[in-house]
């Protein structure tokens, strides 16, 4: 079996669909690095200090990103798995202090969009 019957071909929108969730995916959970170390944080991280609303909105990015896995047509049982992260980091984040800390180490939307890339054959950084 070679490649191209394992992964479905990728139309040139869906390629656009991957690059937009990659850049979403970085923006919300490493687009800033904290000077002197080796830690990144996104808007994720940011949001999640704004009890409840930031990590009900971070979780709808979640969402979005899972829906458009559904819609470039991913497996059920990885959409799960990605339903699973979203919930976790919403569930974890919600818990003050110690949730802001998670938030900072899980990176709930850069795993998803991995699980994304990963079925379609595609690198993370790429």
């Amino acid at each position: 079996m070679d490649r191209e019957e394992i992964f479905a071909p990728l139309a040139e929108i869906d390629l656009k669909r991957l690059q937009r969730l990659r850049l979403l995916a970085r923006l919300m959970d490493t687009a800033i690095r904290i000077p002197g170390t080796g830690i990144r944080i996104g808007a994720d991280s940011i949001m999640g200090l704004l009890p409840v609303a930031g990590d009900a909105g971070g979780a709808l990015v979640g969402l979005y990103i899972v829906n458009e896995a559904r819609r470039l047509g991913l497996p059920s049982h990885k959409l799960a798995r990605m339903i699973s992260n979203v919930a976790l980091d919403g569930l974890a984040g919600s818990v003050p202090l110690l949730g802001d800390v998670f938030d900072v180490y899980f990176k709930s939307h850069r795993r998803n969009v991995k699980i994304v890339l990963d079925h379609f054959g595609m690198p993370e950084n790429g």
